[in-house]
């Protein structure tokens, strides 16, 4: 790159501190992640249709930067306390709210099964591998929408909570992709994030042009 290591580490330094770039430390080396969540949110907000191939370019780049490991990391900070966080995120009603209608319900034990119902059909399953409220649940993750995402297999979803103040941190880690694998497994991320801070800060539901789509394609499978 035109400049050097140290103005390099300074640039990302403030994407990090912007909430825009998400880092994780692997032994002696630091990962940087695009952070999609408030990137999308700054776009549905204030990005025109005129706009619309810059922000293609964008998401573009961020594939081409992490598809080789294939780890996708999402992080987002919600203005309510870890209980009612880990409520949303395990109780069918309040995640079918933001989750596109997906009604995914469980026992939410360690070891136990997780299925997820849309259109009135199993779309997506997996186990719960850990499960520590409220603060931590890792889950594997096998996509049934699609015969393309179906030969995916399986892959693993770790999400984490930390509070903040009078707000959560809650990161969403999607890993043991294969390289180049189906962007559906995680694309829909930022908006389901998106949508559960809506609701949790404001009891509403989101309706940008990206949610309401994909509402629309998860009705229609």
């Amino acid at each position: 790159m035109p400049m050097t290591r140290f103005g390099v580490m300074k640039h990302l330094k403030v994407l990090e501190e912007a909430g825009l770039v998400v880092t994780k430390r692997r032994g002696r080396e630091k990962l940087h992640f695009l952070n999609a969540v408030p990137i999308r949110l700054i776009h549905d907000r204030w990005v025109s249709k005129y706009a619309e191939p810059w922000a293609a370019a964008l998401s573009e780049l961020k594939h081409k930067l992490e598809d080789k490991s294939m780890e996708k990391v999402f992080e987002i900070y919600i203005k309510t306390t870890p209980e009612r966080l880990w409520e949303a995120l395990t109780n069918p009603t309040l995640r079918s709210k933001y989750n596109f209608g997906v009604v995914v319900s469980s026992d939410w034990t360690s070891g136990s099964r997780y299925e997820g119902l849309g259109g009135g059909r199993l779309i997506l399953e997996g186990e719960n591998l850990e499960v520590d409220p409220p603060r931590r649940l890792v889950q594997s993750f096998r996509a049934l929408w699609g015969e393309d995402v179906k030969k995916e297999g399986t892959s693993r979803v770790t999400l984490e909570i930390e509070p903040v103040g009078d707000s959560c941190r809650l990161t969403v880690t999607h890993d043991q992709l294969r390289e180049g694998a189906n962007d559906q497994l995680y694309g829909g991320w930022p908006m389901i994030l998106s949508g559960l801070k809506t609701l949790l800060e404001t009891g509403e539901l989101l309706t940008t042009p990206g949610s309401l789509m994909y509402a629309q394609q998860a009705s229609a499978r």
